[in-house]
């Protein structure tokens, strides 16, 4: 029966152990073009530990920026700043997959240059940030053609190839939190008429051939893919969460790295249903329960019952570098501060300690599990 500190085979990785790092966007890219920073490779190198880390989403082309400060993976400039990153946690012993995220209809042209495109020509819910100081509604985005489709489809290939040549082991493609693939799944957002909408078929088919396209480029063990069933970011509403879900991990391709589930509250059934149709690596980041945190002890025990192969956690590792021995040995967990996750310089950032040597745990040996 596995633990989390077990060793894992991940595509032609071998992981030491179960916990990762997830993804988690921390707007530091303060390099020319939206590059990534030499802080940025501190960073990762101090949670190097973490059996893979899943760096923040990267976007694939210049349309695809939600956020100010969010790196990219499209320009020869931006594939050079990561380098030393990839290099610096590799040097720690690490292995690190870059995320590419497309925001869709989540974005706007005072941030690119550029309309927001998406599936249909439907606004996000909200406001976008601008500066500092300015906040603005989402604009109506360009329906996609079909062609633009396609080309986008090509731009995350290219953008998958470029963080193979910044030195990742591998590319997560980003379909949650209301994003662009996530767009395409939801029928509020996609309210197309052609192949890429309208039936269950129709709205998973661009993620279908999105994951096809990259893994054909860079090779489908270098590939994941990440969902967050339930998500209602941006004002999506997924009135047939289960069939959707069900019909897309059962049409995915079984030769990826891992897929990455995102639970969220009260789809624990979900969850099983999904791992019950998905006969490779499945990475959970599981949702809180009434009684411990994201990262506590009583959530390890998901991969001793089979529910996931890996656990993946987010915000405990904003103030925990060290998590995987606290987890370990039983230590408790700092708190992060969210008053600087976004932005910022090392503050929050790079000066969480890791724990105390003096600390010893009552028991030293035995994995905080429950069996």
């Amino acid at each position: 029966m596995p633990t989390p500190f077990d060793p894992i085979q991940l595509g032609g990785l071998t992981l030491p152990n179960r916990i990762a790092m997830a993804p988690l966007t921390r707007r530091r890219a303060y390099g020319p073009g939206l590059s990534a920073t030499p802080l940025m490779a501190e960073y990762y190198a101090q949670r190097s530990t973490a059996g893979l880390i899943v760096a923040e989403a990267k976007h694939p082309n210049v349309v695809g920026q939600g956020y100010t400060d969010m790196p990219g993976m499209h320009s020869d400039q931006q594939v050079r700043s990561w380098r030393p990153i990839t290099d610096r946690v590799h040097a720690e012993g690490g292995r690190i997959f870059a995320q590419l995220c497309h925001g869709g209809r989540c974005g706007h042209p005072s941030l690119t240059g550029r309309h927001p495109v998406a599936p249909s020509a439907v606004a996000a819910e909200g406001q976008v940030r601008i500066n500092d100081r300015e906040h603005r509604p989402y604009p109506v985005p360009l329906e996609l053609t079909v062609s633009q489709i396609q080309d986008t489809i090509a731009d995350f290939a290219s953008a998958a190839a470029n963080a193979i040549a910044a030195g990742f082991d591998g590319v997560e493609l980003h379909g949650g939190y209301g994003y662009l693939i996530q767009q395409f799944l939801v029928g509020n957002a996609n309210l197309r008429t052609d192949r890429y909408g309208g039936s269950i078929a129709g709205r998973i088919r661009f993620a279908l051939e999105l994951v096809d396209a990259v893994a054909g480029r860079i090779g489908p063990h270098r590939v994941a893919l990440r969902l967050s069933p339930g998500c209602t970011a941006f004002g999506l509403h997924e009135d047939d969460v289960d069939a959707l879900y069900s019909a897309l991990v059962g049409e995915l391709r079984t030769d990826l790295a891992y897929f990455h589930l995102f639970e969220f509250p009260d789809h624990r059934a979900l969850t099983a249903q999904l791992r019950s149709r998905w006969p490779g690596v499945l990475m959970l980041n599981p949702h809180a329960t009434h009684d411990d945190s994201p990262a506590g002890p009583g959530q390890l025990h998901l991969i001793a019952d089979g529910l996931a192969d890996i656990l993946a956690f987010g915000t405990a590792y904003v103030a925990n570098p060290d998590l995987v021995h606290r987890l370990r040995v039983g230590a408790p967990l700092a708190s992060a501060d969210p008053n600087t996750f976004y932005r910022g310089d090392h503050r929050g950032y790079t000066d969480y300690p890791p724990l105390d040597p003096s600390h010893r745990s009552n028991q030293p040996h035995t994995p905080p599990i429950a069996i």
